[in-house]
């Protein structure tokens, strides 16, 4: 067992950074604990409503000089970010397995994934581009030009540090906007080092902004009359009943992406060996705390007598059991392990009471991942191993909530049309996948199911930087997503001009 050198060697003091400036908060300090070690590795403020204020008002004074400014000038500012990035893409990546206990390898795909984002909207010269037409009439033409609006709020999930307010933040300084982060104060360090890059990188004084926090600056930035909009990654709960409505009440434009409960459907025809595979980086990928994350595994029966199907079915589920017992549970930063703890104690106890629901409810319990082996000797208290339940029903409560947790749930349907009345009958739409050998079958699913994200043999749907993250039903709040076009929509307003010259 070989660990990689932590880059974290002592306790850091998080600050805010607010119009170009590290400034101390004011509010109390909280550990940030690595969840597979235990150990604190930095301290974190609880900022005030006054601090989030006074990073507003640097952001309003920043707008009016960053509008101005040439978007092939701001791109540039934007590829100097990318390369500080790259230059430190693996100091960057350990950071996340300390701050959130993912696997280095998965730490490494989402520091990637978030310098994609970087990298598309280096291209806002073309991407902010209107449209004209001569001659609308006897001698008018007509143009729409997409103008900034002023300062968002982006509110960060703890699953994803260092990915989730890159879907965001490029897009809204590329375009010429300013922003204002609030990171989760579980694991806020990603977004310190960011902001350390944005700083190097050129950016102007106020651009950029990092106010840690928890409700607090949440509320301060839905309250605030200056903000023009927020994006939100979290709970369904809190995305929908707390900042959809907000913003709604107080007119700011919104993204909110919600919780899911992914459905994966498993056809006749499926190449067994790699769908298994497939299946295992989708549900115990990031410790099954990803809103892409498989959920249900659906063992569909299509054109099966009722012994092909139950051979079937025995087939794929014992494939399944087999290889998830067989996943090395350990501390991330040893490169041989496929996956961490859970955040905190809260969250693996939240999944515990999820395991203990299904047992109650009937289901069978294939695999307990109460039972915790680990390579390494490291502290039980965040970790758990992989757990498989069968003979799930859609209305059992494991098969039903988010649980955001290694936890994978096995159900029948006899058919096709039975699977996707499974997920038209859960209130969430993120991400829906059907493994298949059949063009029929995967048109019809892909046309009829009705989810924001679509696999077609892929375990894990998720969109590149230059599409939009989708999400339908209760897993997304908004009319515009995040990344690609869609985020440069939700971040520009559309003037019109008409003229006429006598």
């Amino acid at each position: 067992m070989a660990i990689l050198e932590e880059p974290i060697k002592e306790t850091l003091i998080i600050k805010n950074y607010i119009g170009g400036e590290w400034v101390e908060s004011e509010g109390e300090l909280v550990d940030v604990v690595n969840p597979a070690t235990m150990k604190t590795i930095a301290k974190v403020p609880i900022s005030t409503k006054d601090e989030l204020e006074a990073a507003v008002e640097k952001a309003k004074e920043a707008f009016h000089e960053w509008r101005r400014i040439p978007p092939l000038a701001r791109a540039r500012c934007l590829f100097r970010l990318k390369e500080l990035m790259e230059e430190r893409f693996e100091e960057l990546s350990r950071i996340q397995t300390m701050e959130h206990g993912k696997t280095i390898d998965e730490s490494r795909g989402e520091t990637r994934r978030g310098i994609e984002n970087v990298e598309v909207a280096t291209g806002i010269p073309s991407l902010m581009m209107g449209y004209n037409l001569e001659d609308v009439a006897a001698g008018i033409d007509e143009y729409v030009i997409y103008q900034p609006l002023g300062v968002f709020g982006i509110i960060g999930p703890f699953n994803f540090p260092f990915m989730v307010p890159l879907w965001f933040a490029p897009y809204a300084v590329a375009t010429g906007n300013c922003v204002i982060i609030k990171p989760s104060s579980e694991d806020p360090i990603s977004q310190m080092k960011v902001a350390e890059m944005v700083e190097e990188a050129g950016f102007p004084p106020g651009v950029w902004n990092v106010v840690n926090g928890d409700r607090t600056v949440v509320s301060a930035m839905l309250n605030n009359p200056d903000i023009e909009g927020i994006c939100f990654v979290g709970s369904t709960r809190v995305g929908r009943d707390v900042v959809y409505k907000r913003c709604g009440e107080t007119g700011k434009r919104v993204i909110a992406q919600c919780s899911a409960k992914n459905f994966l459907l498993v056809m006749p025809d499926a190449n067994l060996k790699r769908t298994i595979a497939s299946c295992m980086t989708s549900f115990y990928g990031n410790t099954g705390q990803r809103c892409l994350s498989g959920a249900n595994l659906v063992i569909v029966g299509e054109g099966l007598n009722e012994h092909e199907y139950n051979a079937f079915y025995k087939k794929v589920v014992d494939a399944f059991v087999n290889a998830a017992s067989k996943i090395r549970v350990g501390y991330g930063l040893d490169e041989s392990v496929q996956m961490g703890p859970l955040r905190d104690k809260s969250k693996k106890e939240r999944v515990i009471k999820f395991i203990e629901k299904g047992i109650e409810e009937g289901a069978k319990l294939r695999l307990d991942g109460r039972n915790v082996k680990l390579v390494g000797d490291w502290p039980h208290t965040c970790f758990l191993n992989p757990t498989v339940f069968e003979d799930v029903t859609p209305d059992m409560t494991i098969g039903r909530e988010e649980i955001f947790g290694p936890v994978a749930s096995i159900m029948r349907a006899r058919n096709l049309d039975e699977a996707i009345e499974m997920i038209h009958s859960n209130p969430y739409g993120n991400a829906a996948s059907i493994f298949t050998s059949s063009g029929k079958w995967a048109r019809e699913f892909q046309y009829r199911v009705k989810c924001g994200n679509i696999g077609i043999n892929i375990g894990i749907v998720a969109p590149m930087a230059f599409f939009p993250f989708g999400g339908m039903k209760n897993s997304f709040f908004g009319v515009l997503h995040g990344q690609g076009r869609e985020a440069i929509r939700f971040f520009t307003e559309s003037k019109v001009v008409i003229q006429r010259w006598f």
